[in-house]
């Protein structure tokens, strides 16, 4: 009997998926994952769920209570865990562990309420922690301008801003590379200068 070699000397970097309530993180991780996402989603309470926009209404929803997690393979030997962070102001502190050893993140933005995500943008930079916001693009709310998001959410020039559909694992994809590639410029940086 031939046994298949597993290569457990592999490299595993760690991505949040971050946001405010409603903005597409577990979609996100969904799309993406390679293996069935873990989720722990509850259903909103009465006043909770009066809380969400009118385009929802009459729908059953569901929140995030711990995390959701996926996991997605680069190549051989590299791989992304996915962790889609709670949306709810008093699950926040679940995102001090969360963090721990963490790459970078993807700050999610909902095209309807692009503020929405600003505890999120506040968090990663006051703990210098790389980060792009992804725009996402699921709601046909007319064009998107890059210059008013990154303005509403008080964005340094050098955050790079990207659009894309969560539901598209493609598009995911893409957001993934890109935080990949700048968390990696950024750790390099902070290694050749680690005063500044």
């Amino acid at each position: 009997m031939v046994r298949e070699h597993i290569d457990t000397t592999g490299v595993a970097l760690k991505i949040l998926i971050a946001s405010g309530f409603g903005a597409g993180k577990t979609t996100l991780v969904g799309a993406v994952s390679e293996i069935r996402p873990l989720r722990t989603e509850e259903l909103l309470s009465e006043a909770g769920q009066m809380a969400v926009d009118a385009e929802r209404a009459g729908r059953e929803v569901v929140t995030t209570v711990a995390t959701d997690f996926g996991r997605i393979t680069i190549r051989p030997g590299l791989s992304l865990y996915l962790f889609g962070t709670p949306g709810q102001d008093h699950f926040r502190f679940l995102w001090d562990e969360l963090s721990q050893g963490a790459l970078g993140a993807v700050v999610l933005a909902d095209t309807r309420r692009p503020g929405h995500c600003s505890p999120a943008v506040k968090y990663f930079e006051q703990r210098r922690i790389p980060f792009v916001v992804a725009v996402n693009c699921f709601s046909p709310t007319g064009p998107h301008d890059g210059a008013d998001v990154s303005r509403t959410l008080g964005l340094d020039p050098g955050t790079p801003l990207v659009f894309c559909d969560a539901r598209d694992r493609d598009s995911g994809k893409e957001v993934l590379i890109r935080l990949v590639e700048y968390a990696g410029r950024v750790h390099s940086a902070r290694l050749l200068d680690p005063v500044g």
